[in-house]
């Protein structure tokens, strides 16, 4: 079973488990301020759930790509969107500031 380290906790999932529904069965708080509010349910279209992830996890889909390609996301930082990625393996999740989590300053 992988195990997901995020917010200084760590717990198994299913491998192939979808990492946003992980991290909120866990009780991780995903969204910063009020993007909880206007975050997109897991469909990839909003960009709130953008977490840094190290380990092994499914490449970045259509959904992923395209919405990280728009402001105020940079394609060129390692952010992915959690909704759209599955946990193949153990990894450990840091979450940013910023609204959509795009900043640079580590929240947790």
């Amino acid at each position: 079973m992988p195990k997901v380290t995020a917010q200084g906790k760590t717990f198994d999932c299913k491998p192939g488990a979808n990492l946003r529904q992980v991290l909120l069965q866990n009780g991780i708080n995903l969204y910063n301020g009020q993007s909880h509010l206007i975050n997109c349910r897991g469909i990839g279209t909003c960009g709130t759930c953008a977490v840094e992830i190290e380990g092994l996890i499914s490449a970045a889909n259509w959904r992923d790509l395209t919405r990280r390609s728009l402001p105020p996301h940079d394609c060129d930082r390692t952010l992915r969107l959690a909704c759209q990625t599955q946990v193949l393996g153990d990894v450990r999740v840091t979450k940013y500031d910023g609204f959509w989590g795009q900043g640079q300053a580590q929240v947790w």
